[in-house]
């Protein structure tokens, strides 16, 4: 990944998309906003409780770095799940309930989605073109979003594994990631392989998400698959962590748009 500072607002982008000009993409950081501690300070999370008027000019910021408009973004109440939603023209501006996962092929419509320790993994297909943005939390990952956001661009959009582009981005690390009985449970049933679930030496499991996902990417035919290797818990100088701040802490956001 690579870092940028546009007005004051600082942003990474992936290797593997940067060289494309079909296509504008970022992560945002927790500078250049406007939100005090202890979402300082470019907060994008409505639900945190920071002022409402914070968010918005954060986000106004963050996407006008990128010549991008709020008011043609299409964003997800995430529901920690697996559904799916392919965006059309007349839905920007909107907020799409209960989804984690947004597909579009329309120019102009900026996929926009929130993160503080969960996964998130954008898709490009350079030949429909098209594009993707999922929120994989535990739950999110083993339900297999990203299983299902690929699938759903194939079944609708006629993409081809062959083709994609998918990228992991900042989240909490295997590092960080310790779980309990019911995670590590569903993990095994998920991804019954080796490498996704990690035993400390102090007996504690730990849970890869990162290649719980790419895994999944894989397995599907994708070759091209960059995983950021950024754990917000270790990294909380440049993202948000709800695990490594204690739950007191804003979202930072990913966002995928069509030129």
């Amino acid at each position: 990944m690579q870092p940028h500072i546009q007005n004051a607002v600082k942003y990474y982008s992936f290797d593997s998309l940067n060289h494309s000009a079909n296509i504008i993409h970022a992560i945002s950081t927790r500078h250049g906003g406007v939100s005090p501690a202890p979402f300082a300070s470019l907060n994008l999370g409505k639900s945190v409780g920071d002022a409402p008027e914070n968010v918005a000019e954060n986000l106004d910021r963050w996407l006008g770095a990128l010549n991008l408009k709020r008011d043609a973004a299409v964003t997800a109440s995430q529901a920690q799940a697996d559904q799916v939603a392919i965006i059309e023209r007349d839905q920007r501006g909107t907020i799409i309930p209960d989804t984690d996962a947004l597909i579009t092929r329309h120019a102009g419509i900026p996929l926009v989605l929130r993160y503080a320790d969960c996964v998130p993994i954008l898709f490009f297909d350079p030949q429909t073109p098209a594009i993707g943005i999922a929120h994989a939390g535990w739950r999110g990952t083993v339900a297999k979003i990203a299983t299902r956001t690929v699938r759903a661009m194939m079944q609708h959009f006629g993409s081809q594994p062959r083709d994609l582009i998918a990228c992991v981005g900042p989240s909490i690390g295997p590092c960080c990631y310790r779980v309990g009985g019911e995670v590590i449970q569903r993990a095994r049933a998920a991804f019954p392989s080796d490498g996704v679930l990690i035993a400390q030496p102090s007996s504690a499991v730990h849970f890869d998400l990162w290649e719980a996902n790419a895994q999944q990417l894989r397995e599907l035919g994708i070759e091209q698959v960059e995983i950021a290797r950024l754990c917000t818990s270790d990294r909380t100088d440049d993202f948000y962590s709800h695990r490594g701040e204690n739950g007191q802490t804003g979202r930072f956001g990913a966002v995928i748009a069509l030129a």
